[in-house]
């Protein structure tokens, strides 16, 4: 993910799918369970493909929907998720709440976008003034006014380094590198359709189809918006993409925060990358008055502002205008939706497809007031008693890392008070933010999908323009709390838990606690050893990108971590293409780490003695279990191949058989030389 820059847990669950398209069924908790037993495959040796045994039988019984391009626990949880807030934002709009109210907000903002007959009357037409602006572009100024109108606060929070958006550049406001108690602004690459540069410069034969087919999609929408000569104006924007392509940085080293510390001032621009009328760009952009900006890929911004000053302003115009139409398709008439949904849906990830409209706008809501529905959410689903349980685990596992640090044998005085320093100014914020988004300055109508739509965005960016220059607050939050998932936050050494992730089969109320640390207990870990992987290392305890290692220490995490890559990069999810070890680094040390505290945990939180036997199972195995069975999930392959270009996560079968680096799963399943996910014990990687 890119971090806050973010680190996030991707996920995959355990959950009946048919509950999950139960539109009525808000008030329906999600069902108690331990372990799937069976859902396990006990012919396979836990030895040989610890992933397969405890998922196998999951994965012989459950095909993935249709309009699925993947799916797993994480998915199956988050469609619970989605049917409990479905019904609360369908009661929010029934409930006639007071005018102006979230309430009121959230009903309005649901309602408009299941309003079909209202989009398809409108056409095109609610965005024809953009349309307009980009049609009066006359030099390079009005160009250069355009795009910096059109810059918004879209660059995914969760996953910086693998920024693409359709728009030129993104912006990102968060703690300055050098001074996280200040919030800087950071321009980002951007200006894709593909969501890679490399899917614009492989050669190989899938690659040059999905370009053929991407070309197909962009003449296909200016046909649609009955634009003259479609071919023609659809190859010349394909070109201009690729030569954007060509100017990107590649991923893996747009990983390198080293990398992205790059403020320069604004008198700098011209210089530094000439092309593009930065004056007019930062005066429409409403960054005018910062001192500086951040730049993340200073070479990609720079080949990028070479060819706003070098290619036909006719070119741009058109591509302005296809993106435009392309990004409202959501919400404009049916066939530009579904042509949007054949190239993005199921060209891209294989789903042949669309999702019901409901879950559609359920998650368009929850996008756009987002803290809003989250309030709601939290308020039914999320009691005291979850959020003081998951409290006193987070407690244990941060007690067990910490001691884990203590006992490194290798990790000099110096460097282990810098650490304990870390984790001891560490926040941990559980279910929900401690202050809510204020939304009365979001203007949402009924009837005006897309008009709400880009009301939201704007209202977003304005907030986050607002925070410039201002003090950090460290509490703020980078999810909402329906999200099923969690993050990291290195630059306000912070993590986020939201409660939607805090259901079973990861966490419940008074359940076995071999179940509890063995699901969202080695999310926790892996959460806080984000702090402490590759990139999170490199910041201190306020969350200043800066050194604290000695040179000795720093260069025996180094050459770990250069370990842990190298056994990634010999999985091979599809044929001829390999899991990216250097890219999954992070998350890699997340889980191995995070494992190992989590096991700490539980083992302390026993009290005393060994846990009962339970589903045929010791405590300790079903730990382990626990922890295999949060990453199943299946894909198809034209998802895969697209995790395995752009995710900085590994394939969840991979991170299940991490287990092989952590010395108690050897001894809980008696697993000895000969078999296939055997690491003598020199050869496991210990890193925490």
């Amino acid at each position: 993910m890119r971090r806050h820059f973010p680190k996030v847990l991707l996920g995959a669950a355990l959950l009946l799918a048919s509950r999950a398209d139960r539109l009525g069924g808000a008030d329906a908790a999600v069902a108690t369970r331990g372990l799937d037993v069976a859902g396990m495959d006990r012919t396979v040796n836990p030895g040989d493909d610890f992933y397969a045994y405890a998922n196998g039988g999951w994965m012989k019984a459950t095909p993935i929907p249709a309009d699925r391009s993947s799916y797993g626990l994480f998915a199956m949880l988050a469609e619970e998720v989605n049917a409990r807030t479905a019904g609360l934002i369908r009661q929010a709009g029934e409930s006639k709440p007071p005018a102006g109210s979230d309430a009121a907000k959230v009903g309005a903002y649901y309602d408009a976008y299941m309003d079909e007959k209202s989009i398809e009357a409108k056409g095109l037409a609610p965005i024809k003034a953009e349309l307009d602006e980009i049609s009066a572009v006359a030099d390079r100024k009005d160009l250069a006014r355009v795009i910096g109108r059109q810059l918004r606060a879209d660059v995914d929070a969760l996953n910086k380094t693998n920024f693409h958006t359709d728009r030129l550049f993104g912006v990102w406001v968060s703690p300055d590198f050098a001074a996280p108690d200040r919030n800087v602004a950071y321009l980002m690459q951007g200006g894709l359709g593909m969501p890679d540069r490399d899917d614009y410069r492989n050669t190989g034969p899938k690659d040059v189809e999905l370009q053929s087919q991407y070309k197909a999609h962009v003449t296909a929408v200016l046909r649609l918006a009955r634009i003259p000569d479609p071919g023609s104006r659809g190859a010349r924007i394909y070109e201009l993409e690729r030569q954007i392509a060509d100017a990107h940085v590649s991923r893996t080293e747009s990983e390198d925060v080293l990398k992205a510390n790059n403020p320069w001032r604004l008198q700098s621009f011209p210089a530094r990358a000439p092309g593009l009328e930065w004056e007019s760009f930062f005066d429409a952009a409403g960054l005018s008055a910062q001192p500086m900006v951040m730049v993340w890929q200073p070479s990609g911004v720079s080949g990028i502002a070479a060819l706003a000053g070098s290619q036909p302003l006719d070119t741009w115009k058109d591509y302005l205008t296809f993106h435009a139409i392309d990004r409202a398709s959501r919400l404009l008439p049916q066939a530009f939706a579904d042509e949007r949904f054949h190239f993005y849906g199921t060209i891209l990830t294989g789903a042949p497809s669309q999702r019901p409209r409901w879950k559609r706008a359920v998650d368009a809501t929850g996008s756009a007031l987002g803290e809003a529905v989250g309030r709601l959410y939290v308020e039914r689903y999320f009691p005291p008693a979850a959020k003081a349980e998951a409290q006193k685990m987070v407690g244990n596992i941060t007690a067990a890392f910490g001691r884990r640090i203590d006992n490194l044998a290798w990790m000099s005085r110096a460097t282990r008070q810098k650490a304990r320093a870390k984790l001891a100014t560490l926040y941990v914020g559980i279910g929900y933010p401690d202050r809510w988004k204020d939304y009365s300055g979001l203007t949402v109508a009924r009837g005006d999908a897309l008009g709400n739509f880009q009301r939201a965005e704007l209202f977003d960016y304005r907030r986050s323009l607002a925070k410039l220059g201002k003090p950090v607050d460290k509490t703020e939050w980078w999810m909402t709390p329906q999200t099923v998932n969690a993050v990291n936050l290195p630059l306000q050494n912070a993590l986020n838990f939201p409660a939607a992730i805090l259901n079973p089969p990861f966490f419940e109320v008074g359940a076995d606690p071999a179940q509890n640390y063995g699901a969202i207990g080695t999310v926790i870990g892996h959460e806080i050893s984000h702090s402490f992987d590759d990139q999170g290392s490199q910041f201190d305890a306020q969350g200043r990108l800066h050194n604290w290692w000695t040179p000795e220490d720093f260069a025996h995490f180094g050459s770990a971590a250069a370990r842990l890559a190298a056994e990634f990069d010999v999985y091979e999810p599809l044929p001829g293409m390999h899991v990216n070890g250097k890219l999954t680094l992070s998350e890699n040390i997340a889980d191995v780490a995070g494992i190992a505290a989590a096991f700490d945990g539980y083992r302390a939180a026993r009290e005393a003695g060994n846990a009962p036997h339970a589903s045929g199972f010791t405590g300790d195995q079903r730990f382990f279990i626990a922890f295999a069975q949060a990453w199943r999930g299946k894909s198809r392959p034209e998802a895969l191949r697209g995790q395995l270009m752009t995710d900085g996560h590994a394939p969840g079968e991979f991170r299940a058989d991490t287990v092989r680096n952590i010395d108690a799963w050897y001894q809980t399943f008696d697993v000895q030389p000969g078999r296939k996910l055997y690491l003598s014990p020199e050869s496991r990687v210990r890193i925490w």
